[in-house]
């Protein structure tokens, strides 16, 4: 009797193991939201297929359902994502991968601001540097010229002690 409740048992057992290790990922767990989070939902709504919240959107559904399955079957989270390049392509990612071209998209506006930055440095300064020689321009005043502002002020003067 004992040798049949111990085989029952362990028979139980072995039954329940696969039933429970078959579904060991759920919708909250943290490797199903850093999974998930990596994908663009598909519907149109611009955000991670973890955070989509549209009603109806019936794709989202399914996909999360198709990620936790491939989950559960033991993936890692680069086989699913090579998974889903492969059927969409990288316009499927929330963020473009740092290699190859996509690495080039990461890098080239920064680059193309930094040098437009130094090239508005630079003309600025050629600007106020052209500007300085041309304020130096009209302080080379001769003594004729000085002569006449002096005779035109003593005149404002004389007309102005005249009515103040």
């Amino acid at each position: 009797m004992k040798k049949v409740i111990a085989t029952l048992t362990l028979l139980l057992l072995i039954s329940v193991i696969p039933a429970y290790a078959g579904d060991q990922y759920d919708y909250k767990s943290a490797e199903f939201k850093e999974v998930a989070s990596q994908f663009m939902c598909m519907c149109g709504c611009g955000q991670d297929h973890f955070e989509c919240n549209m009603q109806g959107c019936g794709l989202n559904d399914s996909f999360k359902s198709e990620i936790k399955e491939m989950m559960d079957e033991g993936l890692t989270k680069d086989e699913i994502k090579d998974y889903y390049i492969g059927m969409y392509g990288e316009e499927i990612l929330t963020a473009p991968e740092k290699k190859g071209f996509s690495l080039t998209a990461w890098i080239l506006p920064f680059a193309v601001l930094g040098i437009a930055g130094i090239g508005i440095v630079f003309v600025i300064r050629k600007w106020v540097a052209g500007n300085k020689e041309e304020v130096s321009l009209f302080e080379e005043r001769t003594e004729e010229e000085e002569l006449e502002d002096e005779i035109v002020k003593s005149m404002i003067d004389e007309e102005r002690k005249k009515y103040f």
